[in-house]
């Protein structure tokens, strides 16, 4: 069997690869490997770790290669540490092939890991184009991968003219679409009804059938210093509106601690009577939740990938998805809480929007799964122009 290691580095990478686990583990031709690192494992970030497990998933390694400091050079140093981990562990495991997720720093150092092992790379969801270090990472690793995984058209034609071989560039689709569309078959009202009493969180709770908003906002590592202007700016508008909300906490990037010290802040001063915070959340309870709320607002890809195929309505805040392919879903707006609460009344009025598929029809996992039990590219890559 062809042993296909996956790395899940944090809570977007496994929403982003879970229907491709399923696939390769239930491929009678595949041995999937699982690893885990950085904020997958740490207990602050919701120890994503856990959510794998009970979704029947039994990691093979985890390592602990996350520097704290949210500062662009501990950014830099978790990548060094993250490559020696993965040298070892790759080592021990011997994959034939190592599948990644899309432009984080976590996954750099794997990928640099495999390419000096001799082990095939396999690159779910690159040609995109967004803004902060996340637009060269995943670049760069499109450039040692070889077979990728696009999730719309227009990525699979840049991978094309980055010289990559057309014969290894598949446009799949997002997998993410995939457990959205199994989820949604399940009434969200019900799958939400108890979500305050077990998945805890700190806040008030409210009633999930009434307009709710739902934030996720993180770090723009490229605007480092400017990160707790623009997460006050969001929760004034917020607090303007007063709307109950539901606010995750951001990842581990350079900035993200400005943005975590900012919510504090505002609880602090303001014991805002709308507001629930979570760690972090199931992949299948933030599907639910994006299919109930009145706005996702933020910048987090969900908005622009999820919220394209269930038709949320949302809000995205600076340039973190500048330039991402996007349906008529997405209002854009700048770092001004006045042009956030306005674009969100109006997301908020005009309830959701018609579905699209630009970013796939929910069947990407079994596809990329047949694929990589039926192909064997050369280890040694060449430029096609």
């Amino acid at each position: 069997m062809k042993k296909i290691c996956v790395f899940v580095g944090n809570r977007a990478n496994y929403s982003s690869i879970k229907s491709v686990m399923r696939a390769v583990q239930a491929h009678p031709k595949l041995q999937l490997q699982v690893v885990l690192g950085a904020s997958a494992v740490l207990d602050r970030f919701g120890k994503v770790e856990d959510l794998i497990r009970s979704d029947g998933f039994e990691p093979d390694f985890t390592f602990h290669n996350l520097v704290e400091g949210n500062h662009p050079s501990t950014m830099a140093k978790s990548t060094g540490l993250g490559l020696m981990d993965a040298a070892m562990i790759f080592d021990h495991l011997k994959p034939e092939m190592l599948v990644v997720v899309g432009d984080r720093f976590e996954m750099m150092s794997v990928t640099l890991a495999a390419a000096y092992m001799n082990i095939r790379i396999v690159h779910t969801m690159g040609g995109e184009v967004t803004g902060t270090i996340d637009e060269s990472i995943r670049h760069a690793i499109t450039k040692f991968a070889h077979i990728h995984f696009p999730a719309n058209e227009d990525s699979r034609k840049r991978i094309i003219k980055m010289g990559e071989d057309e014969s290894y560039v598949f446009n799949v689709g997002c997998p993410r679409t995939d457990i959205i569309l199994d989820e949604l078959k399940n009434d969200s009202h019900e799958v939400l009804k108890d979500v305050f009493k077990i998945y805890g969180g700190v806040g008030i709770e409210f009633d999930l059938k009434n307009p709710f908003l739902l934030v996720s906002q993180h770090s723009v590592t490229t605007e480092f210093g400017s990160n707790r202007r623009q997460i006050d700016e969001t929760l004034k508008a917020l607090d303007d509106l007063k709307i109950p909300t539901i606010m995750l906490w951001p990842n581990p990037d350079a900035g993200g601690n400005d943005i975590s010290q900012g919510i504090r802040a505002f609880r602090e001063n303001n014991n805002p009577e709308w507001l629930h915070l979570f760690k972090n959340l199931p992949t299948h309870i933030y599907s639910h939740l994006m299919n109930t709320t009145a706005c996702l607002v933020g910048n987090s890809s969900s908005g622009v990938r999820d919220g394209a195929f269930i038709g949320t309505p949302a809000v995205n805040i600076g340039t973190r998805q500048n330039n991402r392919l996007r349906a008529k879903n997405v209002l854009q707006v700048d770092y001004h809480a006045r042009e956030i609460s306005d674009s969100i009344k109006f997301q908020v009025k005009h309830g959701k929007y018609e579905s699209s598929d630009i970013y796939g029809d929910g069947t990407a996992g079994g596809k990329i799964a047949e694929i990589l039990a039926n192909s064997n590219p050369s280890i040694q890559k060449t430029i096609t122009y």
